[in-house]
């Protein structure tokens, strides 16, 4: 008898935890909704160098609504979003769907594998859908923030130990973040809708191809995505990788070496400088067209392990966040400019004369504990770090290549302007102050998220 009164009281507490735990979820103020778009251009659209497409690319985007703001997280397989198409894609997603300009993020995944100066109207146009279709597919939702660790990044940044000069290699020993930061987005039936997942590395192994790919972050992507049957949509954001290559990436230095020297039989050394993709390569070599393979085989590899590791790190997810609050904040910081006078890709330190201010444009949202900050430049991967450890928010993440493109080029950390890499000597900015500008810009806004003005 005893035996069944506590089954009875179990039963009971279990239907209780089962019913409060409901009822929270329907009182969610949370709504999500996610789509993605294809943008792969026509071969006839390609810049003449171009010899058609490797894999497609897409806009992918993430909205998300509490009771008072919508913000919109907007991914596109591009090398660069400059500053005038990021302004106008704000402009046209809040006329199109009302979400605020302010409100939005749109993010670069940095592909060297798509034109650079990829644009125009049906581009835009492809944009604003993804948003759109995002949008009317919004549905009440939870929200759940993890971390885990990828280790197909590496510092690229080492001296040459046959002519002690800084040059581009995997340096071990280099800072490198190793962060992959998921946040997951569920519906009421515990079925996910997205997962927006940070990772700080160059999208650069199908550079060489000549053709368009969606790079690392497109293979990932789609490779959650398949896994669950294309009903989420898996959005990269591009982390602090202004110093971060994937760790294998042989395979392109081994091309580079076959391009100098094939240069040098027209007499021509570019030995110190680098045409755009693969130009130059003789594709027929069987040299050429094993490592090429190996880069393909690459590409999909490392896509598998990062897509592997978002998914474990949202399988761990146990606490939901049903009612949070959302904050948005932007700020402009302003750095002394620099001109470099001489050529040369790296080893050397350069010579500049004075030039204009450089604007770094910086954003931040806040849904939650979840802070999404924001720059619109490469950073090198320091910068983050220093931003994380004094940030007052636990999850925090930065996003880089975000609503635009900073005139500054790369956005060393201060000591890595000691470091006469191809980034640091054709960074536009002059030593001492990018790194103190973003971190304390962030922090501010940060402040105020927190306590107000």
């Amino acid at each position: 008898m005893e035996t069944r009164k506590q089954l009875s009281s179990t039963l009971l507490l279990t239907l209780l935890m089962v019913l409060t735990i409901s009822v929270q979820a329907q009182t969610s103020s949370l709504s999500v909704g996610a789509a993605k778009v294809d943008i792969t251009p026509a071969k006839a659209d390609l810049p003449e160098r171009y010899l058609g497409v490797h894999d497609p690319i897409y806009s992918r985007a993430v909205v998300v609504k509490n009771q008072e703001e919508t913000v919109a997280f907007i991914t596109v397989d591009i090398g660069a979003i400059r500053n005038e198409m990021a302004s106008s894609l704000q402009s046209k997603i809040e006329a199109q769907t009302g979400i605020s300009k302010a409100n939005i993020m749109i993010t670069a995944t940095h592909t060297h594998s798509v034109p650079f100066g990829m644009a125009g109207e049906k581009l835009e146009s492809q944009i604003v859908n993804s948003v759109q279709q995002a949008v009317s597919q919004m549905q009440p939702a939870t929200m759940s923030y993890g971390e885990g660790v990828s280790y197909i990044n590496v510092n690229r940044n080492i001296i040459d130990p046959e002519t002690r000069r800084w040059w581009e290699g995997p340096n071990y020993d280099g800072h490198s973040d190793k962060t992959v930061a998921v946040v997951k987005y569920e519906n009421l039936q515990g079925e996910p809708i997205a997962f927006y997942y940070n990772y700080a590395m160059h999208a650069v192994i199908s550079g060489m191809f000549d053709m368009v790919s969606g790079d690392v972050p497109g293979a990932a992507s789609r490779y959650i995505e398949n896994h669950y049957d294309d009903k989420v949509v898996a959005v990269w954001s591009t982390g602090a990788c202004g110093d971060q290559n994937p760790i294998y990436y042989q395979q392109t230095y081994d091309l580079r070496n076959v391009r100098i020297a094939e240069y040098a039989q027209r007499g021509i050394d570019i030995s110190n400088q680098m045409p755009p993709g693969g130009e130059g390569l003789k594709r027929n070599d069987p040299k050429v067209a094993r490592l090429m393979d190996e880069q393909k085989q690459m590409l999909l590899s490392m896509g598998q392990f990062l897509g592997e590791e978002v998914m474990h790190v949202a399988r761990g997810m146990k606490r939901k966040i049903t009612n949070p609050e959302i904050y948005v904040g932007h700020r402009t910081v302003t750095c002394e400019g620099r001109r470099r006078l001489d050529s040369g890709r790296a080893g050397y330190a350069g010579t500049y004369e004075d030039a204009e201010p450089i604007d770094i444009d910086l954003g931040l949202i806040v849904v939650g504990d979840v802070a999404f900050s924001s720059v619109n430049g490469e950073v090198f991967s320091p910068i983050s770090a220093r931003l994380k450890k004094e940030s007052p928010y636990a999850n925090t993440m930065m996003l880089t290549l975000t609503n635009g493109y900073a005139r500054s080029g790369y956005i060393p950390h201060d000591a890595g302007f000691g470091m006469y890499t191809f980034e640091v000597v054709s960074s536009r900015l002059k030593p001492g102050c990018a790194e103190d500008a973003i971190v304390n810009g962030i922090l501010e806004m940060m402040q105020e998220s927190l306590y107000g003005n």
